[in-house]
């Protein structure tokens, strides 16, 4: 089958662990590119944090973002669709990071907003975006929140997880340990909805494509709803057992490597 469309997940898949793009993933892209293919992002970042790897691989239509709660058209930056959190959502996160002494960062289209206490952690929440601001409260009261991260104590945030998880319309919520600071974990919430399997089907509309005519890559659990829709997926070697079974095919390239789009090119279109 002639695929028409690629989309990537960055970290981990297309950026190494050094957030670099390997000269062998640029090349095929380019050859992709050159023969009419569309190649897009579908990512957890935010816009800021996604641009650069764009332009690394002269990708510049529209991507998917914050796991498509924002699509972006890069040429134009104009936004094509923007899901940000339920006012009610955001106080009731705002309420749980003060009640449990939390690190709060507010997610917005331009970039990461925190106060005194997020310092700590500006370094492991720049991966999303690079433009980091320190806001005082009122300030951060103010902010359209596309989504919120909270850090600290393994037990402070899961019950901070619990109180935003008990509304009557609980936002997405997913709770993680934050590897660069062992003993904290991370609570990231946004709107209920939008996937990165969402954001594909509404790639591939942009495109003039369907589902079937695109193939994700990816290497992680927030890629199985990309996986789920497109008609052929690739888990990154080493991606977690779970989110590998879930993909049609498997890459040897393991994740943060480099190179394994490049492989995937291959598989998929010789």
């Amino acid at each position: 089958m002639a695929y028409r469309l690629l989309a990537l997940d960055l970290d981990g898949t297309l950026l190494r662990s050094d957030h670099t793009v390997d000269p062998r993933d640029v090349a095929a892209i380019a050859e992709l590119q050159a023969a009419g293919v569309v190649v897009t992002i579908v990512t957890g970042r935010l816009h800021s944090g996604a641009v650069a790897a764009a332009r690394a691989c002269a990708i510049d239509g529209v991507i998917a973002c914050m796991e498509g709660s924002h699509l972006i058209d890069l040429a134009t930056g104009a936004t094509v669709a923007h899901h940000p959190l339920a006012d009610a959502a955001t106080a009731r996160w705002r309420a749980a990071v003060d009640a449990h002494d939390l690190a709060g960062f507010v997610l917005d289209a331009d970039g990461i907003h925190h106060d005194h206490r997020g310092a700590a952690y500006a370094g492991y929440v720049a991966t999303w975006s690079p433009n980091l601001r320190v806001v005082d409260a009122d300030a951060a009261r103010a902010l359209a929140a596309l989504a919120t991260v909270a850090i600290g104590d393994r037990d402070a945030v899961a019950a901070a997880h619990a109180a935003l998880t008990a509304a009557a319309e609980p936002p997405y919520a997913v709770q993680f340990a934050v590897g660069a600071h062992p003993g904290k974990h991370a609570v990231l919430t946004r709107a209920a909805g939008p996937t990165k399997g969402t954001a594909l089907a509404a790639l591939c509309e942009a495109a003039g494509c369907t589902l079937a005519d695109a193939v994700a890559v990816g290497d992680w659990v927030n890629d199985v709803p990309m996986f789920a829709v497109a008609g052929r997926s690739f888990a990154m070697g080493g991606a977690p057992d779970d989110v590998r079974a879930r993909a049609t095919d498997q890459l040897a390239t393991p994740a943060g490597a480099g190179g394994g789009i490049a492989e995937a090119i291959r598989r998929a279109w010789g």
